[in-house]
């Protein structure tokens, strides 16, 4: 089971709710932050059905507190992508966005559900704004994609910079999460660059994938389990830590995130059902994991949840979800 959209164009508009301090419409799944000159800018799968063919959605906030739906992406699903599938898939998944000198890049997915057939596209903003985050962005095509004969999966991106060098890391089921090198500038695979995995759980559920890079460490956090089953959803939030960015991956116990490992940062617990789908960024110099959860209290309806990541003993930690 991969990240998808829910149907429901009613889970876009909900009553005030209250998860972290957060208020306003916080009803999103598979978020990524921006945190801008003018506020805070949030994106999240499309919605399956919708009469915006699925495109990416946004939210924006003035402080990262309460959110406000600030509508679709323009456009409908670009047509490279249907010339590649050759069929307008439903809706656009998970995006992923992260700046680098003035320039906002926001990777995203595209699949046939359950299959491997998938694309991951990149999209860029040089002028990326909380108060209308609809602005601005122009697609710049196909990164890579996975077909039915591969032993990966091209969804979940996310971007990370480190140094003079950035890479993408991405993936779910199949034979796990693979990172490649790209090129800062353009966002692209870089010419003659070998994608290698970095976890997997030999066909299990692994997915998700961001890496945060703290402390002459780096820290894989992926998402175990299953997702969007509302409150029957199990997805729970692994980490494991490395050297060097490639890795290799452990968890606290030494396990290779290669061999199934990962030590678990947060599950199911009260109301907030299967947390997942998470990202990290930097927030005030600091990180922070933004995710979703399942709310019981609203049906199984997916709520955005931001934290700030604490330290203990060289592990990131969160404190309990409230």
């Amino acid at each position: 089971m991969m990240r998808f959209g829910l149907a429901l164009a009613a889970a876009l508009f909900v009553a005030p709710v209250f998860a972290q301090g957060l208020t306003g419409n916080i009803a999103i799944h598979d978020p990524t932050i921006a945190v801008l000159d003018d506020g805070f800018a949030s994106f999240a799968t499309g919605v399956e059905g919708s009469s915006d063919g699925g495109q990416i959605r946004t939210k924006t906030s003035p402080d990262g507190i309460d959110w406000q739906e600030a509508g679709a992406l323009p456009g409908k699903m670009p047509q490279w992508v249907i010339d590649i599938f050759g069929y307008p898939p439903k809706n656009i998944w998970a995006p992923s966005v992260t700046e680098h000198d003035g320039t906002h890049y926001m990777y995203y997915s595209v699949s046939s559900f359950g299959k491997n057939t998938s694309v991951i596209g990149l999209m860029t903003n040089d002028d990326l704004k909380a108060a209308d985050p609809t602005s601005g962005w122009v697609d710049q095509g196909l990164v890579l994609q996975s077909v039915v004969s591969d032993n990966f999966n091209a969804i979940d991106p996310f971007r990370i910079d480190s140094g003079e060098r950035a890479w993408l890391t991405y993936g779910s089921y199949w034979q796990g999460i693979r990172l490649v090198e790209i090129d800062p500038e353009s966002g692209m695979v870089l010419e003659g660059a070998q994608a290698s995995f970095i976890a997997s759980r030999k066909g299990d559920a692994v997915e998700a994938p961001a890496i945060l890079e703290h402390d002459d460490k780096f820290y894989l956090f992926v998402s175990f389990d299953a997702c969007c089953r509302g409150i029957n959803s199990t997805y729970r939030i692994m980490v494991g830590r490395a050297d060097t960015i490639e890795g290799p991956y452990l968890d606290k116990d030494g396990k290779p995130m290669l061999e199934g490992g990962g030590s678990e940062l947060v599950s199911t617990q009260d109301r907030f059902i299967g947390p997942g789908g998470q990202e990290v960024f930097q927030r005030d110099g600091a990180p922070w994991l933004v995710f979703h959860f399942y709310n019981r209290l609203q049906g199984g309806t997916p709520n955005l949840y931001l934290t700030p990541i604490e330290w203990e003993d060289g592990w990131p930690t969160i404190a309990p979800l409230q």
